[in-house]
Order: structure tokens, then sequence, then C-alpha cells
């Protein structure tokens, strides 16, 4: 069985909690983008491993046995001093919006280039993903993240970057394209979405895509957005975009594509209402790629598949997924 290897900040996220009176109005979760790939990709059967850095305290124990509950594995990670990152969510909101980061200087956040052993860390390795909020964080975990894309390129092992931009976090720099332009090359596959690629890969877009406002537009603007990737970087084989749309309160429209093999792919509209959480659909989209990809399922099936599992993802409250393969399969025979 192929092995996937997430790598990124473990979060825990703290989310006021409408209760009956007299409860605790919040509730605790454990987060971070890489951290529900992984969760995700255990519930879909894939073996699964999680690389982060925590304070070697009584709290990073009770996390590590909560991901080992959930199939994700924690030999790599990595232990040192402080603290583990916070964010704070109010419940059902965007966090691209209304999100509150204390992280700054979380034992991840410290770590230093040159001080991870890729070597050991890749051992039995066949895929690795991460995303733009790690280089996001600082120059320091830009460097590390480019360190890790070519350990990863010497042993062949693919990668997979999701462009989620978080402007909250890249405070480092003026622009994070020059820093994203140097990781990509190193990327097979590539998630995001028209608006993140513009912003941190500097593709551009049509600045009147809003006003258009069609379906057939967007999905135009998307096909060109993947094939500029894919000219710009040939080692990148795959691209998938979203596109998220609020409706009526607490309702969406979801749908989104995929370019591969010189073939545009997109899924039927999925109207979704009653949301119980945003936070982490993405991050299950990305997961969904993986698994199609490792079961070498055809692109439309992939699509299909990562789609359904981001739907269930906004019916789940917390960061992380409990679904598994029938689970998601289940959704997407709701919507064809």
């Amino acid at each position: 069985m192929k092995k996937v290897l997430c790598f990124g900040e473990l979060l825990l996220r703290i989310s006021p909690y409408i209760q009956e009176v007299n409860q605790d109005p919040f509730s605790i979760f454990v987060g971070g983008a890489e951290g529900n790939v992984a969760r995700a990709l255990a519930g879909f059967g894939v073996d699964v491993q999680y690389c982060s850095a925590l304070p070697d305290n009584f709290m990073a124990s009770h996390i590590m046995h909560f991901l080992n509950s959930q199939g994700v594995g924690t030999k790599k990670m990595i232990f040192g001093d402080d603290r583990i990152g916070l964010y704070y969510l109010d419940q059902g909101a965007d966090l691209k919006g209304a999100v509150i980061y204390d992280r700054s200087d979380s034992t991840f956040a410290k770590l230093q280039p040159g001080t991870i052993d890729w070597d050991s860390v890749f051992e039995d390795i066949d895929w690795f993903n991460f995303s733009a909020i790690t280089p996001a964080i600082s120059q320091n975990l830009a460097d590390i993240c480019l360190e890790a894309v070519k350990a990863a390129r010497q042993k062949s092992i693919k990668v997979s970057v999701d462009l989620n931009y978080r402007s909250r976090l890249w405070k480092y720099t003026g622009s994070p394209i020059p820093v994203m332009k140097d990781l990509l090359p190193y990327c097979n596959l590539v998630m995001g979405n028209i608006w993140s690629a513009h912003i941190l890969l500097g593709i551009n877009i049509d600045d009147q895509i809003h006003t258009k406002g069609s379906k057939e537009a967007y999905l135009d603007q998307s096909m060109t957005v993947s094939k500029e990737i894919i000219s710009q970087y040939p080692s990148c084989e795959t691209v998938a975009n979203t596109f998220r749309f609020d409706k009526e309160k607490n309702q969406i429209l979801y749908y989104t594509s995929l370019y591969k093999g010189g073939h545009f792919f997109e899924t039927t509209d999925f109207n979704i209402g009653l949301i119980n959480d945003r936070s982490g659909s993405g991050d299950c989209f990305m997961a969904g790629l993986i698994y199609g990809v490792l079961q070498n399922s055809h692109p439309q099936n992939i699509l299909n598949f990562a789609t359904a599992a981001a739907v269930g993802k906004l019916l789940e409250r917390g960061d992380g997924t409990r679904q598994d393969v029938d689970a998601v399969n289940k959704i997407l025979l709701h919507y064809l």
C-alpha cells in the first residue's frame, strides 16, 4: 500500500458553541490543514503519517493518542519546547475572514532550517503533502518546505500542495509569489482556486470574472489557470480548483474542476443546505484527490469523490472529518 506523509502545524481550535444554560460556552478541536488531510486519508483506508512539531508534554501525548485513534501515524513527529499553536474561530465562520491566530511562538513556528532529518522522515513514504499555510508562517518555514520538496524529488516521492491563502499569515515578505514560485517546480498535484493561484503564483485572471458570474465563466477561467500552471511548472500533472459560493443563510453552492493529461473535468452543482462547519472542507477535497490518484481512478471519478468528501465535511462539526469511503460514496450518489 502507498504511504502518505502530511507536514504542517498541528493547532488547537477554540470556538464558541451555543449550549444549554450553565454549560461551558466553548468547544476545542484538533486542527491544522495538513492534519485534517491526514485524518481524512486515514478514514479512506490510506496508510498516512503526520509530521509536525509539538512540545514534549502531556497535551502533545493526548493529541497524538487522538490522532492514532483516528488511524493517523505519529512516529514522524518532532518534539521541542514551548507550546501548541492556537486559533480562534466563530462557529460556522470562514477561515479566510473571521479567524484569530495565536501561533507565532509555537514549537512548530520555531523550527529551524537544517534541523529536520528528511531521509528519516521520508523513509517508506511514497507521497508528500503540504500547504501554502506553512511557508506563510515565516521565512524559516518556507526554507524548510523547500528542503522537504527537494528531498522528496530526490527520492521520487510525489508531492501535492494546497494553495490555501491566509492573508493574516503572510507578514514577513512583501509578496508570497517568489516564495511559492520556488516550491511549485517540485509539485505534482496542485489544488486551490483561481484567486489563490493569482495571489500566490501571479497567474493572471479575468478581472471581470465576478461581473460575468456564471458557472461557465468560472470554469473557463479554471481551465485557463490550470493550463498556465502546468505550462509554467512541467512537474505538475494535475490541477484542481474549487468554487464555493454562499447562497442564502448557511447554504452553499459548491462545484469543482480538474485538469489532467490535457483533459478538463468538472462536477455537477452541489447545493448544500444547513452546513455545520466550513473549516476543513478543502482539506477533505485534497485528501479525496490524493486517494483517487493512489487508486489510479479515472480523473472524473477522482474529482467526483473528492468533491463529495468536501461536501460531507461541511455537514460535520470540527476541523477533521470522520467520513469513510462508503459515507463519501453515499453523498456522491445523492447528488449524481
